[in-house]
């Protein structure tokens, strides 16, 4: 077959793809925008959601690194805890940006680090 179409059922198959393309799409009219704020909301809820969870785990990692330097405890166990926070920083910035999911992954890597120091305490 050449793919070409007859003249008469052109129109036919164009109108036929129109309602096709037009399957998917979201509703016109208010229900379209009320659907487009609550994904809104629901975006920037994650964002500040990864951005509060990573500056908590940043300073508390920091907190935990610093007490544990002053101690006696092996030089691993504070240096976990600095890179698990670097980690959880890390992950607090691209929370900020919209990198939600990458950011939640990259919180559950800093935590993990900083269990590994705590682990070898």
């Amino acid at each position: 077959m050449s793919g070409r179409t007859d003249s008469d059922t052109g129109e036919h198959i164009r109108a036929d793809e129109d309602t096709r393309a037009g399957a998917g799409t979201a509703p016109a009219g208010p229900e379209a925008d009320v659907d487009g704020e609550d994904e809104r909301e629901d975006a920037r809820r994650a964002r500040w959601t990864a951005t509060g969870t990573g500056a908590v785990l940043t300073l508390a990692g920091l907190a935990a690194s610093l007490l544990r330097l002053t101690g006696s405890a092996p030089a691993l166990v504070p240096a976990a805890y600095a890179l698990g926070a670097a980690v959880c920083a890390l992950g607090a910035l691209l929370g900020a940006r919209g990198r939600t999911r990458r950011a939640l992954w990259l919180l559950i890597a800093g935590v993990m680090v900083m269990a590994v120091g705590d682990q070898s305490d």
